[in-house]
């Protein structure tokens, strides 16, 4: 009796998984007949993902610049915005929630020894990206107060965003300070508004430009938190530990 029910359950659980799979597989087939939907109708769409939402028979579809677009399972209707969940805790901005996840992704993609980098003595207690521009009055005040970042354990790491675009004089500049040998003096160096000597080498600093528009930088500095949060534009020193968790 004890091995006849040991079978039943085995079986059921292996219908299960089965099931399981066969679903998955569902899913992710209309995922894929959406995309190539929409690319048909839209050819110029820029998407990056087509996930489920939290709407039956609709799904979220992000855009490379990181805006959402909730779309119909034929693709015959969509609605451009952001969907939140109505809790007893209060809204929940769904939209948000896929794009934090996304530029966690993304910046997770980036090597941090493409980054200019200002880490405190000890471990770290907190990580913040930030895109920044050398000519950016607000990014040098950030600048400014990197040493207090660090006396609160926040390593700095920064990601180029020439805002006037790549061939501008502010790329030319930050390649140089990419370039530099000392590159933590050369990028101090432009945020004082010294000059810099002329560098030019196997660079990221047109890839960092263009990851910048994916994850939703509009203006410099734009902080991004380890949680994926877009903090637009300069926050000081002492709030920004506070909103860490780290003061």
């Amino acid at each position: 009796m004890k091995t006849t029910l040991r079978l039943v359950l085995a079986a059921g659980a292996m219908l299960c998984v089965g099931l399981s799979t066969i679903a998955a597989d569902q899913t992710a087939a209309q995922q894929e007949a959406l995309r190539a939907e929409l690319k048909r109708l839209l050819p110029e769409l820029p998407i990056s993902a087509v996930a489920e939402s939290a709407i039956d028979g609709v799904y979220a579809v992000q855009l490379e610049d990181g805006a959402m677009l909730y779309v119909s399972a034929d693709g015959s209707h969509a609605i451009a915005g952001d969907m939140y969940a109505l809790t007893d805790a209060g809204p929940v901005n769904l939209a948000e929630s896929q794009r934090a996840k996304r530029r966690r992704e993304l910046i997770a993609g980036v090597d941090v020894a493409d980054m200019i980098v200002f880490a405190p003595r000890a471990k770290p207690r907190a990580v913040l990206h930030v895109f920044t521009d050398v000519d950016c009055g607000y990014c040098r005040k950030l600048h400014n107060e990197r040493q207090a970042l660090s006396e609160h354990g926040i390593e700095l790491r920064y990601l180029a965003y020439p805002r006037a675009g790549v061939g501008s004089p502010t790329y030319n500049h930050m390649v140089s300070a990419w370039c530099a040998d000392d590159r933590q003096g050369a990028i101090t160096h432009l945020k004082q508004g010294e000059a810099v000597a002329d560098r030019t080498c196997d660079n990221p600093v047109a890839a960092q430009y263009e990851l910048g528009g994916m994850v939703g930088v509009s203006g410099t500095p734009s902080i991004i938190t380890a949680a994926g949060e877009l903090i637009p534009g300069y926050m000081p020193a002492d709030e920004l530990a506070k909103k860490l968790g780290v003061l």
